[in-house]
């Protein structure tokens, strides 16, 4: 097993140019991640200088089988923190070989959003809290759970220490070490209210490349969950009955938001969230009705609210955003399996182009 270790850890600058693509794309569900490598004859920086490539979209749920190409449109690179050395990771997304965006790709709508001149003068800001809960692998149920039995109730375990109560660290510590490493803008990462269940913030970002970066952060922890054979679940809510649910709060502002007099400019958006609920619930994630029910920190999915401070309501004020009269509000209610270009792209639409 050295010997293959060592093969696995070879730099290839050492001996070659040539470096490794790491090609990445979303598959038909919306939330399966996909991806395959090819070698490039040296470094490269840009997106716009790497070649196309294409897969067959039969086996993803993307074309049928007698039309099957798919292609892929390099978009964003970032360092490969398993190959290291000038090796890439590249986030793509999928078009038809005409050039037009499969419907599965929610990127194309997204970055059309975030060029509008109204948008881009914005500069739209994203923090996103990621949650999800490491899944035993032959069952489907939390790690650190007696199989078919439950832990101690909640408590304990947000931001929790010991082994009893903080389950999983390991992929955690590894995780947010990749990230930092790919040159995704990472936060932070805290342990989460249920036992087995973490969370990593993304940002601030601006406007596309929010939802580049927690798409390859989310890649990055399928990875590292697949080398230490535990899965990573994104449902809402994993566990039926008096556990927390999971989630992905988006926390957004505007220039204008940031600015002095900026509360008032955020209430105004919140209003406009307001009227557009149905719409944005319906877009923020398969299954979001079992977790919004009004309980474990949620608001209940069919009614908007807002408040300071409130994180049981739909979207939350900060105290310091209220204090000094500017900043940025959290939605909170984008489930854990949300697409974070259609989130991000659709608060950005609706509050500065509605």
């Amino acid at each position: 097993m050295s010997l293959l270790s060592d093969l696995v850890n070879l730099n290839l600058s050492d001996a070659t140019e040539k470096i490794i693509a790491e090609y990445i794309w979303i598959g038909g569900s919306g939330m399966d991640i996909r991806s395959k490598a090819r070698t490039l004859p040296g470094p490269v920086a840009d997106p716009s200088k790497l070649p196309k490539w294409n897969y067959d979209g039969s086996s993803t749920g993307q074309a049928a089988g007698e039309d099957s190409e798919v292609i892929l449109y390099p978009q964003a690179i970032f360092k490969d923190p398993f190959r290291k050395g000038n090796n890439i990771l590249v986030m793509c997304d999928a078009y038809t070989p005409a050039g037009d965006p499969i419907p599965t790709n929610k990127r194309h709508n997204a970055a059309k959003i975030f060029s509008h001149p109204n948008v881009a003068s914005e500069e739209p800001w994203y923090g996103i809290e990621q949650e999800y809960t490491l899944m035993q692998k032959d069952v489907n149920w939390p790690i650190g759970w007696p199989v078919g039995g439950f832990p101690g109730p909640q408590g304990p375990y947000y931001c929790g220490v010991g082994a009893d109560k903080a389950i999983g660290r390991d992929i955690v510590d590894a995780h947010y070490k990749a990230c930092i490493y790919a040159g995704i803008g990472i936060s932070g990462v805290n342990g989460e209210v249920m036992p087995g269940q973490w969370e990593f913030q993304v940002g601030p970002v601006e406007g596309i490349s929010a939802g580049d970066q927690v798409w390859v952060a989310r890649y990055l922890l399928e990875r590292i969950t697949e080398i230490s054979g535990v899965n990573v679940s994104f449902d809402p809510k994993p566990v039926p009955g008096d556990w927390n649910g999971a989630g992905a709060h988006c926390n957004y502002s505007t220039k204008t938001m940031r600015n002095d007099g900026g509360l008032e400019v955020i209430k105004k958006a919140i209003g406009k969230l307001q009227l557009k609920h149905k719409e944005h619930i319906a877009a923020y994630g398969e299954g979001n009705e079992r977790r919004l029910t009004g309980k474990h920190e949620t608001a209940d999915i069919n009614t908007f609210s807002w408040g300071v401070a409130n994180r049981g309501a739909s979207v939350r004020i900060g105290r310091d955003t209220e204090k000094e009269g500017k900043g940025y509000f959290e939605d909170r209610r984008p489930a854990s399996n949300m697409d974070p270009y259609v989130v991000t792209s659709m608060i950005a639409e609706t509050t500065i182009l509605g």
